[in-house]
């Protein structure tokens, strides 16, 4: 048993060293500071070796251990990847449609099958783990790796008890965050939109533009000054602009944190490993 502890402010990290103590199964990573829910991930399933299978879950209990039985029968009957989706979800409404918006342009811009109700609780066999570990992506979706790496894959459908302790800190706006990282990780399409929008903004001032000469040539009065030509050929460029701009800036942004190599997690201390496990502290 592998717990990383992602920065936590409480007793965790001690409770932790004091199971390691007792179990020699038991191991653990102390993060240096909170790097978020994916990179914890990165940074556990990096640290695992010599395994058959790994099992990815939160330690809050609600992935029930109970279901760890279930993943693995159907690994042992041939399938790599053993993933769990919720049958039952208590979200806001605003998260709720959040949620249905995200899968639905996820499937609909990328080319992943992204099932909806999906968790991090799932069961990879050692070849997933090891074409997972070559991955050098700085801003990442792990669900989303998973999934787009193929391989022979079923689902496992689970009711999630209620939380046992505390309130989750991976609050709308990590959320928010993440479901925008995951489309332009995954997907060019939000930049042939933009392309897309520009050809319609030409072809429609175009046309508003021949209608306006038109009319201005053919009609004894006038109609629009000089002014209100520029003004709506202005316009529409400017928000073509405007969106290419913003669309292109993300995208940067990714690129920009990919050439800078820095480091993806920092390990600040860590038990249960031997010494030819543990000169890893930084990836």
């Amino acid at each position: 048993m592998l717990f990383v502890n992602d920065g936590s402010t409480d007793e965790t990290w001690i409770k932790i060293k004091e199971l390691a103590d007792k179990d020699h199964n038991v191991k653990g990573i102390n993060l240096s500071r909170n790097f978020g829910k994916e990179i914890a991930l990165t940074a556990g399933a990096e640290a695992i070796e010599d395994t058959e299978a790994v099992i990815l879950m939160d330690a809050d209990l609600q992935h029930p251990p109970s279901l760890i039985p279930e993943l693995v029968q159907q690994w042992e009957s041939g399938y790599q990847i053993v993933a769990t989706q919720r049958t039952a979800i208590e979200y806001s409404w605003l998260r709720e449609i959040g949620s249905r918006a995200f899968y639905y342009l996820m499937r609909l811009m990328s080319d992943i099958n992204l099932e909806a109700k999906t968790t991090d609780y799932r069961l990879l066999d050692k070849k997933v783990l090891n074409v997972l570990k070559t991955f050098e992506e700085k801003t990442r979706f792990f669900r989303g790796l998973i999934d787009w790496m193929g391989f022979r894959k079923t689902y496992v459908n689970f009711s999630a008890p209620e939380r046992n302790d505390g309130d989750s800190t991976f609050k709308l706006r990590d959320l928010t965050k993440l479901a925008i990282n995951s489309l332009t990780s995954f997907s060019l399409v939000p930049l042939r939109l933009t392309g897309y929008l520009g050809i319609f903004v030409l072809m429609s001032t175009s046309l508003l533009m021949i209608y306006m000469l038109i009319t201005q040539f053919f009609t004894e009065q006038i109609l629009y000054t000089t002014l209100a030509y520029f003004v709506v050929f202005n316009t529409f460029l400017f928000g073509v602009v405007l969106a290419a701009i913003g669309m292109l800036a993300l995208y940067i942004g990714h690129i920009h944190t990919e050439v800078i190599r820095r480091p993806l997690y920092i390990i600040q201390e860590q038990v249960g490993f031997d010494s030819s496990e543990s000169g890893k502290t930084t990836k």
